[in-house]
């Protein structure tokens, strides 16, 4: 399949929005690093937004206050998450379990 060839205006269009989204998803990360909002709070807030959604569920358990790589991997692997999943990709007993870990 061949990439389609865009005008320069549809390229600057897809630039400033794939700069937005990673703002937005940056800001959802920062909210948990300074405690504002907790993992649920996230999850919620990721379910419901497209661009949120797009979010690695390992980025967001890095966020959080005293987790790191190892304890993320840990826990995703207790939970049977793979690695790459986005957070609109999480099952029901995913999302459940991860709520669990942080209350």
């Amino acid at each position: 399949m061949a990439i389609p060839s865009l005008s320069p205006e549809q390229l600057q269009a897809a630039r400033s929005a794939a700069t937005e989204a990673r703002r937005a998803r940056a800001a959802l990360k920062a909210k948990l690093r300074a405690g504002e909002i907790n993992l649920s709070e996230a999850l919620d807030t990721a379910a419901a937004d497209d661009v949120l959604a797009h979010v690695k569920v390992v980025d967001l358990l890095k966020s959080l206050p005293r987790v790191g790589e190892k304890r993320a991997a840990d826990i995703m692997e207790r939970l049977e998450i793979a690695s790459n999943r986005r957070a609109r990709g999480l099952g029901r007993h995913q999302v459940a379990g991860l709520k669990a870990e942080f209350e």
